[in-house]
């Protein structure tokens, strides 16, 4: 067995099998993808509850995520969660997309069932569910700062907090013309009785805007979806006057535990934390979808603990 598959691997379900005791039935699709935890929640899961199968890491190309899930599903796959750079691209592979997912604007979850790929996103689920855990506050009272909003989590989180109604939400991209179009596609969700006109309570800036530091003063929670941090020499993906003692900041990251970003809000006296209860209730969710009935969240829970070495 190996610690991650390439496509060369799904030639043949022998070759994909090949000195395993069971079938892989499940994978999880990014490039990277060596760093995910995904494995350990899932097979902990699908242990527990009997299903059988592996689930394993399987290292796409971008431009191949259509012809992988065609092959997986030839395999007779289960599913498949879907993780970054791949969430778009995953999204225009599906024969039918959730709604929910289709109004995030990116999949990480695909069930594949009568021969058809069924396309779902527990991202924005999962982060709500994530924010109460970590800070005992809802996310629709909150003022947020999505870092990263053109990529396919930026755009799923970004996305729910308009759902849920949060009070304020600045999206922050590179590509200017990514997150304008996602704040078009929010605008509706602003447009309510209050005051404020969307455009004060949905805003766009690029990372390098002068603009930024002040208005990043005026919001309650910070969230990074890049995948600035994965690496330990990469910088913060914010300028360290961003970060303020009242903020709260969440890191999508979970490995490495600290990002450069979590150190310095930790240096202001930010309260912060990173994307592992992202990964567990997101992968509840999906393992939920995959096998309906069952609800694996202790399971998974000690997985995680115990893949990190904690007791």
């Amino acid at each position: 067995m190996k610690d991650v598959y390439t496509l060369d691997d799904l030639v043949s379900r022998s070759r994909l099998d090949e000195g395993a005791e069971q079938p892989a039935r499940l994978a999880v699709l990014g490039s990277p993808v060596a760093h995910s935890l995904s494995p350990q929640l899932h097979q902990a899961a699908l242990d527990e509850t009997g299903t059988g199968g592996r689930y394993i890491r399987l290292e796409v190309p971008a431009g191949e995520v259509a012809g992988t899930l065609d092959r997986l599903q030839e395999l007779e796959f289960i599913g498949a969660n879907i993780t970054v750079p791949h969430k778009f691209e995953a999204l225009s592979a599906a024969d039918e997309v959730d709604g929910a997912a289709a109004m995030l604007g990116a999949v990480n979850t695909i069930l594949f069932e009568r021969g058809r790929k069924l396309a779902f996103n527990t991202d924005g689920p999962g982060f709500v569910r994530a924010i109460h855990e970590e800070f005992l506050v809802d996310v629709k009272d909150l003022r947020i700062m999505v870092v990263g909003a053109g990529g396919g989590a930026g755009q799923a989180i970004a996305a729910q907090c308009a759902r849920e109604g949060c009070e304020r939400l600045v999206l922050v991209n590179r590509t200017v013309e990514k997150a304008e179009e996602l704040a078009l596609r929010l605008s509706p969700c602003f447009e309510s009785e209050r005051l404020e006109g969307p455009g004060e309570r949905l805003q766009v800036f690029p990372p390098d805007s002068p603009q930024l530091v002040p208005e990043s003063h005026h919001i309650d929670l910070i969230v990074n979806t890049t995948s600035v941090g994965l690496k330990r020499t990469d910088p913060s993906p914010l300028p360290p006057a961003c970060l303020q003692p009242h903020h709260l900041v969440f890191d999508t990251i979970y490995n490495p535990p600290q990002t450069r970003l979590l150190g310095e809000a930790s240096q202001v006296g930010a309260r912060s934390a990173n994307g592992l209860s992202l990964l567990l209730y997101q992968g509840v969710l999906s393992f939920e979808l995959w096998f309906p009935g069952q609800h694996p969240l202790t399971t998974m829970h000690s997985a995680l603990q115990a893949a990190l070495g904690h007791p």
